[in-house]
């Protein structure tokens, strides 16, 4: 009898440290966040709606360790990424945080930029399935939290933008490695534009791996996370099905095709400079359309983003995260980033004074050490 006992005293236990485990992973990172197992799957809820999913510092840090102990727990499978809300899978980084710090001269200007892009190398990694609902607006860090995962799921809700140059930036959290990769020069033609992808374009493109109507979505993640063995095949095998029964704009033909030709030909360039001469000498509507697009963007952030791509194109993603490591410091220590920051997100009088203020201000030298090692202080993978 008290064998007994103690082994239903140990059942109990046992059940305890399971539910409080369970409720752990539910809770931890505040609301911010949220994490639940589910059979054989994990799943990672951001939980700032209201925010449009902005991810911030402490989001990364609550991510990263549970993709880490997930990735060696026998009893998961995979991993489901999603967004809270109608609107946004994830909108961004936490930009105005990090303007704050770079001003004040606070660590995050580091941080943030140095844990997001381990997470990004994570993720990029990872041995187990993980899959990326990416339903609403997917940009910037958003975007990070899903491109480089092996699953990339499109809805008619989905906007994709890599906007960095209009603020000052550059498309990082990857983008150096993935956006070359794209057909012909779609990628150095939407890093330097900011052009948007909507729907089943953003996987025309080659951005999302699959698109699943949103409605559905719902009933995609009940079948992901009951799969037995939820292997590369299996995952992929359910994505394929849920597609083909999404008819919404299948016969909708991807919105640049009559664009590809051009882009391939106006943004064949050898600089940034002969990028913007071929667009200012063809003369069509959509080269001069582009040409007035890239006037507004700043000078730093075009040649920065245009000697990326063409550096990364030949780079593995953790070299390229290295070095725009090293492109985030620089940006952090220069002007146009806090200048776009106020005339797009703060002020928001679409007008910032840029310096310098054309591509020839913005010299060689200048770059190079854009590009240069951080010694001691580069990001280490």
């Amino acid at each position: 009898m008290s064998v007994m006992i103690l082994k239903c005293s140990r059942l109990r236990s046992v059940f305890r440290l399971r539910t409080l485990h369970h409720h752990l992973m539910s809770s931890q990172a505040g609301s911010d966040v949220l994490f639940e197992r589910v059979g054989s799957a994990s799943v990672i809820t951001l939980n700032r709606p209201k925010a449009l999913n902005a991810l911030n510092l402490s989001m990364i840090r609550h991510i990263y360790p549970q993709l880490k102990n997930w990735e060696k727990d026998p009893e998961t499978d995979l991993v489901v990424i999603k967004g809270a809300g109608e609107k946004a899978f994830c909108a961004g980084g936490d930009i105005r945080a990090v303007t704050e710090a770079g001003r004040s001269g606070d660590s995050l200007a580091q941080d943030f930029f140095r844990e997001e892009y381990i997470l990004n190398n994570t993720i990029g990694t990872y041995q187990k399935p993980y899959v990326a609902l990416i339903d609403g607006i997917t940009m910037g860090g958003g975007v990070g939290l899903s491109v480089h995962g092996c699953f990339r799921v499109a809805t008619e809700k989905t906007l994709f933008a890599m906007p960095e140059t209009a603020i000052g930036l550059f498309p990082d959290v990857g983008g150096g490695y993935f956006l070359p990769r794209l057909q012909g020069k779609l990628g150095l033609f939407l890093a330097l534009t900011g052009f948007r992808l909507k729907g089943r374009d953003v996987q025309r493109a080659g951005v999302a791996t699959h698109f699943v109507e949103s409605q559905k979505l719902a009933a995609l993640e009940k079948d992901l996370v009951n799969l037995k063995s939820p292997t590369l095949d299996a995952v992929g095998s359910m994505l394929d099905t849920y597609q083909k029964q999404s008819s919404l704009d299948r016969d909708k033909p991807f919105s640049l095709t009559q664009h590809l030709d051009a882009i391939n030909r106006l943004f064949e360039a050898s600089s940034m400079e002969g990028i913007l001469e071929n667009l200012r000498q063809d003369g069509s509507t959509f080269a001069q359309k582009q040409a007035e697009t890239l006037s507004k963007m700043s000078p730093t952030s075009l040649k920065i983003t245009f000697r990326q791509l063409q550096t990364g194109a030949a780079l593995s993603l953790q070299e390229v995260l290295v070095m725009e490591y090293r492109l985030s410091q620089s940006c952090m220590k220069g002007n146009d980033f806090y200048e776009g920051v106020r005339a797009v997100l703060v002020d928001r009088d679409q007008s910032p004074r840029w310096q310098p203020s054309s591509l020839e201000g913005v010299t060689e030298q200048f770059l190079e050490g854009c590009f240069a090692p951080l010694g001691e202080h580069d990001l280490r993978l």
